[in-house]
This record gives C-alpha cells, structure tokens and sequence, in this order.
C-alpha cells in the first residue's frame, strides 16, 4: 500500500466485476480535458477507492512525486519467447472448495491488469488488460518490499552490513524508538515488536498517521505531527519482545531502507538502479514515489514494466545470474530460500499461508516445489518456483487490499500451470 494515502478507501461493497470496472470503459481521465465525473486528481479525488484504483495503479506518476529508478543508456535484452496457448485451459480445484476454475476464467475474477510466465528462461504467456499495456508501468505495490530485501541481503553476503547488529548502532535517531533495541535481521524478517496496526479497515489505525506523515503533500495548517518516513520512524514504540512473532508492517521496510541508505550513502531508488535494474537488460526505467524530503518508499513506493519484473524474477530463479552475468553471489538467494522462523510466522495467523514463513522481506511457502513469492496488496505477486523452472508475475487491481481473499484462486492456479509446464 502506499504511504501517503491516509483519505482513500481500499474497500469496496458489491464491486463490478472484472469487465465493468476496465478503466477504459469506465473511461477515467479521458477528454481535453476530461468532465468532472471523469477527473482523478490529489488532493480532491479518493482515487485509490475502486474502481478508480483500476486507473491509478498505472498512473502513479501523474498523482505523487517520484524518483527514478534508471535502466542505464544501454540496449535491453529481448525475453525469448515461445508462448504456450494451452495454458489458459489449465483447471484447478480453488481453495476450501467450489467449483473447478480455468487460468484464464482466474484472470478476471483477480482483476488481473498484466500476467507474464517465464518457463526455462521462454516467456510462455503474457498478456495485458485493462490499465495496462506493453509500454505500460504498473504500481508493485508491497513488492518493493522484498526488493529492498533482496539489497540488504546483498549486503549482508558482501560483508557490508552486519545483520545481528542493533538498529541503533547504525541509526542513532532510532534508539529511542521501538526500532533502536532490535536487530537489523529482526527487521529484515519482519520480527520486531512494534507498537503499530496496520489494518486498512481501521480509520483509527496506525498506518493512517503514518500516511499522513509520508504524504509528500504540503501537511495543513496546524500539524504538528512527523514529516517524512524517518521523522515518523522515530516515534514508534515498543510492544512486546522482538524476534518472537512474524508482524507484518511497512514500517519495517522504511527502517531498513534507512539502514541501507545509511551504510551505501546512496538512496534505494539510485542503489536498485546500479546494483539492479540497470544490469538486468530492462527494457524501461522504473520509478518510486517518494515523501516530501525526496526520500523514496522501500515499502512500496516502485512502479515498472511487466516484462522487467518478469527479469527480477528470473535473477532470483537463478540465483543472481541472468544474460550471462552474476548480479550478486548465490549465498543471497541460498540464504532467502532457506526461509524464516515458521513457528514466527505461523502466530501471524495466515489461512493461506500455513507452513510459510518470511525472509529477507520474500515469502517462503515451503511446499514441494520450494517457492517462493514478492506480495502486494490488490494482487500483485512474482511467484517464483524453482522445481518447474517458472515464473509468474502478476499485476492486478483487486477491489479490496488483503491477497487472502485473492489467494484461494491464485496458489492453486500457480501451481497447476507449474505441473502442467513440467509435462511439457
């Protein structure tokens, strides 16, 4: 979810369906300009309620400040491809039951906006729909997170950044916060015992101040509160004992960004582009939004192209190599795939995530087939599974933000394409 957006509504009662609610039908932002009843603008329009947020989602850029997340001035590297058109037939059992579904009648129903597969390394299927298209660039939502992961755990094998530190030895403003006592690996695996909720559905939620600290917005007259990711950092509290419970917080992942920023000297958009993306052959530049001090959102702040995380699928596929090059050692990949403490995780309560656990900010679910995931809310996924040689990523615009609802009929339909491509 995006700081910075503490007046909308992620919630939706008797949503249109898939089709309805396409963008281009509803014809959002469309005229010279466009009629009142078609405007999606910041401050004035609640425009991450759905069905606005079918537009948003590829439209960031337009509403907040961002950095970019350059590709370089290099060519890219063409994706081979050798598309399969049997896959959209795969059917699967969704999850507590009901009615066998296709993979393509699961598209619609998870408001799928772009959907990639990558099997040994040959882009199998892709195609695009509603805000979205192949020039296109789609918010990833919480994905970032496992981004920002995947830099620290690079630093960590490279002996630049000691993950059993403390917070505090590293950011000194953070040790009078709940951050100070904790280790950096505590953040890393999401582990810390924060005074924070994060629930969406509660106006009266942690993650709404939070918001309103983050917004790179001109904060009203008359507030007093923090300004900027880090300012807000620094008041959260304590609660309970860190390392004993998987919590699943943002500002999590805006601490380790700090972390990061602080040993490199660099910010997470300028590190991603130079360790990253442009060394992966991205066919486009990414961009993060960012607070109003320029400080870019490690949580969630990354938008980019759907093929170009196909790419970052594939560098962790194979463990740090793609085109030829090693982008970082194998240890990293050895370490996040090696997963969190599950009995951590497993206090967290995940219905559709039982026998998982979080590592290095990627999601482990420790079935037979190893895989592993990035996860955003609206049903953003790069689903990684190693046994089938795949990778599936996936942007959507779900009417609500919770994947519990979306996964029953996504886990089951990754995994039926994976079994099917092995039979190829």
């Amino acid at each position: 979810m995006f700081a910075g957006l503490a007046n909308t509504s992620v919630q939706a009662g008797n949503p249109l369906n898939a089709e309805e609610s396409d963008p281009k039908r509803l014809d959002w932002m469309t005229g010279f300009p466009p009629p009142p009843e078609k405007l999606i603008m910041q401050p004035e329009s609640d425009f991450f309620s759905f069905p606005k947020l079918r537009w948003t989602v590829c439209h960031i850029r337009e509403l907040m400040p961002t950095k970019l997340v350059s590709r370089g001035i290099g060519p890219s590297v063409p994706l081979e491809y050798e598309i399969d058109d049997g896959i959209d037939a795969v059917t699967f059992k969704p999850m507590g039951g009901g009615k066998p579904m296709t993979w393509k009648e699961s598209l619609s129903a998870n408001y799928t906006d772009g959907i990639l597969i990558i099997h040994k390394g040959r882009v199998v299927y892709e195609k695009f729909f509603g805000c979205l298209d192949e020039m296109g660039k789609h918010a990833a939502m919480s994905m970032t997170k496992s981004i920002t992961g995947l830099l620290a755990e690079i630093l960590v094998v490279e002996g630049r950044l000691d993950d059993t530190v403390k917070v505090s030895s590293i950011i000194p403003e953070l040790k009078d916060s709940a951050f100070g006592s904790a280790t950096v690996r505590q953040v890393m695996d999401m582990t810390t015992a924060l005074d924070y909720s994060e629930d969406y559905s509660d106006p009266k939620a942690d993650i709404w101040v939070y918001s309103k600290a983050a917004s790179p917005l001109p904060k009203p007259r008359g507030y007093e509160g923090p300004n900027g990711y880090f300012e807000y950092l620094q008041t959260v509290k304590q609660d309970g004992v860190h390392g004993e419970a998987f919590g699943y917080r943002t500002i999590n992942t805006d601490a380790l960004g700090w972390i990061i920023s602080r040993v490199t000297g660099k910010d997470l958009a300028h590190l991603l582009s130079e360790r990253i993306w442009s060394r992966m052959g991205t066919e486009q530049d990414g961009y993060m939004t960012v607070d109003a001090k320029g400080t870019p959102f490690a949580g969630g702040g990354l938008s980019a192209g759907l093929r170009d995380l196909g790419r970052l699928g594939l560098l962790m596929l194979n463990c740090g190599k793609i085109n030829g090059q090693r982008l970082f050692p194998k240890e990293v990949m050895e370490n996040i795939r090696a997963g969190g403490d599950k009995k951590a995780f497993a206090k967290a309560g995940y219905k559709t995530l039982k026998g998982g656990s979080y590592r290095s900010m990627w999601w482990l679910f420790h079935n037979n087939h190893g895989a592993f995931a990035a996860r955003g809310v609206h049903g953003q996924t790069i689903y990684v599974d190693p046994t089938a040689e795949m990778v599936i990523v996936r942007f959507a615009s779900f009417p609500t933000a919770k994947n519990a609802q979306i996964d029953p009929t996504s886990l089951p339909a990754y995994q039926a394409v994976a079994k099917y491509l092995m039979k190829e």
